[in-house]
Formats: C-alpha cells, structure tokens, sequence
C-alpha cells in the first residue's frame, strides 16, 4: 500500500448504492477539543488567509466510523457515524504542523488516534467514460491542498446544502437527507469541475471510504459514476469550462483496462492521496476492469 493512503472500509464488489448507506449524526461525534484550547486553530487560520485571502470557511460533515453490518435490503447496510466540523479547523488540525503530535495524543487521551482531528468527509469520483476511460484533472496552482498533482473530480457534502444557514446543527440533520446529499454533491463536483450535464451521469455506487495520510487520516468517501459520453465528449464539455474551471488546468484519461497496472507508471506519482484511494477502491470493488467497447479507441487521447 502507498504510505500516502490507507483504506478505512472497502465496499462489496460493484459498490453500495445510496439506499444501501445510513448516516447518524450526534456531538459525540465531533472532535475534542484540543488539549489547552482551540487559539492555535484561530492563529492558522489567520496565516493562511493572509497568504490566501480567497479561502473561505463553512461547516463539513465529521467522519468518526463507519461500519458495514447485515439489513434488510440484499447485500450489506453500511452506516455512517457523523459529526459537524468546519473547513478553518480542518486546516487549523489535519494541515497543522502539529498534526501527527494530535494523533499520538488522541490515542493516549481517548484511545483514538483522530480524537482532535476535524477529519471533514470529502468525496471523489472514479468517472468512467462510455468508450471505457477514467477521468482525472490536473489541479490548479491556486488551491489550498494539493496544488499541480493530479485528482479525480470531488469535494465535500455540504451540511448547509442540508439545512442552509450558516451553522446548522446536528438536530437539523436528518441522516437520511445527509446520505442524499453525500450521493448527490459527488454528482454535484463533476458537474461543476468537468462541466457534464446531470443526465449523462449515472447514480454514484458508493466503493468505500480512503484516507489521507498526507492531512492526518482525513478521510474521502470514493464513488464510482458512469458517464454516457465517450472521452473526447467530456473533452469538449472540460474545455468549454464550467462553474469550477479554476480549480484545475487540464484533463487526463487513463483506459479503465489499464488502471490496475497505474501504480507502476510515472502518473502515480502525480496522483494526490485522494485519486490514489480512487484508483484503489475502484480496482478492488469494481473488479477486473471491463474491455474497451469494440470500435474505442486503444490509446489514450492526447493529454
């Protein structure tokens, strides 16, 4: 395994679709405090704004587990337990210098290595084009994490696309309205960063959930989507940019039958934590990657 990634929970083969997934919201999912108080969180939070005044701060959902138990639906139920978070304390603990000295400090205190940690869910996206690619996007120099490295297409859930306001709390959250925008907002981000049309994607298949060991264990729920165009189609979308455009500089389409072999190649390296935890999950649930349709192409398209 790549000392960039770890995986906290691997979904079934084919993925989990969103009426196979319950979410729990409570405080005692929250993280604690930090040991002598929260000042230092305000203080970075301080510097990074000064060094970029176009970040912004807004509640995240927490992941504190997640476990797969047996239902009543075929196939297994996976809940999600979740707190509330903010994107300041997630570079105010995950991004801190002193990150790794919270983790050993959450085990000795609670006997959990994320106790302090704001851990906000992220989600990513293994997108597949018709003609049988996955897509990726070389991020832009201008966003706070991993800028340059290669990405697939995700975010965050947003609690306030749940409840708006400007703190929603745990009360105002029901769980299933949380699963519904964790499924839909991955629908959301390729919409806006590649600039696809809603009705050529299919319905997210929930492949499990992957963690940055780069940000302190942060943790990024991976889908898998269909998409009904074929690679150049979504070149043309990308290109004609879209409400995100800014966030990346170009596009990248790597053959779904030669994802499995991507960790030996030089684009592995590019790849942020992220995309890795992507390309794992999608390899390990999605199974062998399918065969190119007849009459695709059998080389990717220029990058």
């Amino acid at each position: 395994m790549d000392p960039e990634v770890s995986l906290l929970l691997q979904c079934p083969l084919g993925g989990l679709p969103e009426e196979q997934v319950r979410a729990e919201l409570s405080p005692a999912y929250d993280r604690h405090p930090l040991p002598g108080g929260d000042k230092d969180i305000a203080a970075i939070w301080e510097t990074r704004l000064q060094a970029q005044p176009w970040l912004f701060d807004a509640p995240k959902f927490r992941l504190h587990s997640a476990a797969l138990a047996p239902s009543d639906c075929p196939g297994p139920e996976l809940l999600l337990c979740l707190g509330l978070t903010s994107y300041r304390d997630f570079l105010g603990t995950n991004w801190a210098s002193s990150a790794a000295w919270l983790r050993q400090q959450g085990a000795t205190d609670w006997g959990d290595r994320q106790a302090y940690l704001a851990d906000p869910l992220g989600v990513g996206a293994a997108l597949a084009t018709a003609d049988g690619f996955l897509v990726f996007l070389r991020r832009s120099g201008q966003v706070a994490e991993a800028p340059g490295l290669v990405d697939v297409p995700g975010g965050h859930p947003e609690p306030q696309a749940v409840c708006p306001g400007d703190r929603p709390q745990h009360e105002d959250l029901p769980g299933e309205l949380v699963v519904r925008e964790l499924f839909s907002s991955v629908l959301q981000e390729i919409c806006d960063e590649v600039n696809l049309p809603l009705p050529t994607l299919s319905q997210p298949l929930l492949l499990g959930i992957a963690c940055n060991e780069t940000s302190a264990g942060r943790a990024s729920a991976e889908f898998f989507v269909q998409c009904s165009l074929t690679s150049e189609q979504v070149r043309k979308h990308y290109l004609n940019g879209g409400p995100e455009a800014h966030e990346s500089t170009g596009i990248i389409f790597v053959e779904t039958q030669n994802v499995w072999r991507l960790q030996e190649t030089q684009i592995w390296a590019e790849l942020c934590p992220s995309a890795k935890g992507a390309v794992l999950l999608y390899n390990r649930v999605q199974g062998c990657p399918a065969s190119v349709a007849p009459g695709s192409p059998t080389q990717s398209p220029p990058l």
